[in-house]
């Protein structure tokens, strides 16, 4: 058993558990609904509140619309070093060149979303439902934003045949984990089923829409227990990343904090 200078196992916390990896929850964007609003520092504005209490969030906005450098920087200014932003690659790479031909525009975006520095978290790529495995496009295109983008990625296939052991090759080849979603767009069925992660090992990376109205519902107690025992599991072995995305009806940010509370000592902090 290695130890470090101290006589302790450097794998091993001072009580002699396992050390955990850092389990991150957060939500999509970074508003603050009225009635969680007791749970946050009053000044600021939401992002700043958000990041005092919540170690991530995940940016959508930029699936839509570029943000000019300045604004990404004045982002990972607002926040504190232990803060971090996963990142949604544009819609004009994913959903309109469907990866094909897009060097141009990947390389202005991770230009400008680069200005958040060490704040940068996971890149995610959400692919559209009608978007079929073409093993030399996606091979091509993780291989050329590998080459531009040393950081972690995800990728968030919705298309059955992404959910296949070539696909899951293909996706750890280039050290992409493949996103766990709820609701699972693809009910497959075993460990390649679109609900449980693949792709790369390194990381983990959850994605709650909410269910079983996507998008609105609530998560109940059991589910969140169940859930936080799963993600402790996971962090044994490596990082750990949990996104609430069921924001149309305000449960994100609640959901967010009542797992978290679960989670305990083990949950990052900003």
């Amino acid at each position: 058993m290695a130890e470090d200078a101290s006589g302790q196992d450097p794998f091993k916390d001072r009580s002699g558990r396992a050390a955990l990896h850092p389990i991150r929850v957060g939500t999509a964007g970074w508003g603050i609904p009225k009635l969680s609003a007791p749970a946050f520092p009053a000044d600021g504005t939401h992002l700043e509140r958000t990041a005092r209490v919540l170690p991530m969030t995940e940016v959508n906005s930029s699936f839509y619309r570029p943000h000019k450098p300045e604004t990404w920087a004045r982002w990972a200014a607002s926040t504190p070093a232990g803060f971090r932003f996963a990142v949604k690659l544009p819609k004009a790479i994913s959903h309109e060149a469907r990866l094909a031909g897009a060097e141009a525009a990947l390389d202005r975006f991770l230009a400008e979303a680069g200005r958040l520095g060490d704040r940068f978290g996971p890149l995610l790529v959400q692919l559209p439902p009608s978007l079929r495995l073409d093993a030399a496009v996606a091979g091509a295109f993780f291989a050329g934003l590998r080459a531009r983008f040393g950081g972690d990625v995800v990728c968030e296939p919705r298309h059955a045949s992404w959910f296949t052991a070539e696909a899951g090759a293909l996706l750890a080849a280039n050290r992409v984990a493949r996103v766990a979603a709820d609701p699972a767009p693809v009910p497959v069925a075993g460990s390649r089923g679109a609900g449980e992660p693949g792709g790369w090992d390194g990381l983990r990376y959850w994605r709650l829409h909410g269910s079983p109205v996507m998008y609105r519902s609530a998560y109940g107690p059991a589910v969140l227990d169940a859930l936080a025992a799963r993600l402790l599991a996971e962090a044994a072995e490596r990082p750990v990343w949990c996104v609430f995305d069921n924001t149309a009806d305000f449960h994100a940010v609640d959901d967010a904090l009542a797992l978290t509370a679960r989670l305990g000592d083990a949950a990052a902090r900003p």
